[in-house]
């Protein structure tokens, strides 16, 4: 993967799959420790203990339409490469919590990437499902919710250009705000 925002594409791909309905992404940014965490959580169906044990085997997978699973330890690869690292929790019937730690000054850390456009993706390919967006930069946050703009929308689909549009300006322009105006 290129950067981060595309790992994450990926795995909230992996939680959709799995049945949730509402993923939540925090993104926390602590450029005076090098630290850079990255969680997303859902509530989908969750992992047994045998599953959770095999998460980081790329050979193994619950899927039918292939036989390997690359996301998880891709990510945990990723995470390594900077120093980091990566804890699962998960529990049958309540959902899995990913935390990923990097090392932001680390040579091999991935970039973050652009996820403004990664949440808009997943905002329009998946209407049916709540998302949580949050990115801390050094105790400034910035938050947005898809609970709270379809009750903004009220009639208008959540997937009209117009409102993806926004809602990727929207991204963008509040991550430009914790960045300084940069």
């Amino acid at each position: 993967m290129e950067d981060i925002s595309l790992h994450i594409l990926d795995l909230v791909q992996n939680s959709i799959a799995a049945g949730a309905t509402l993923v939540e992404v925090f993104i926390r940014e602590l450029p005076n420790e090098d630290h850079i965490w990255v969680q997303i959580r859902d509530n989908g169906r969750g992992m047994c203990e045998h599953q959770l044990s095999q998460v980081s085997n790329p050979f193994y997978t619950t899927r039918t339409t292939r036989k390997v699973g690359l996301g998880i330890p891709l990510f945990r690869a990723s995470a390594e490469a900077s120093g980091g690292s990566l804890q699962i929790q998960s529990h049958r019937g309540k959902g899995t919590t990913l935390l990923a730690l990097f090392h932001s000054n680390h040579i091999d850390c991935l970039p973050i990437g652009k996820l403004e456009d990664t949440m808009a993706a997943l905002i329009f390919m998946n209407p049916e499902v709540n998302f949580v967006y949050r990115h801390e930069i050094s105790g400034r946050q910035f938050q947005m919710d898809t609970r709270e703009i379809r009750e903004i929308l009220s009639e208008v689909n959540i997937t009209d250009p117009d409102v993806i549009d926004w809602i990727k300006d929207y991204i963008k322009e509040g991550l430009e705000e914790l960045n300084g105006g940069a």
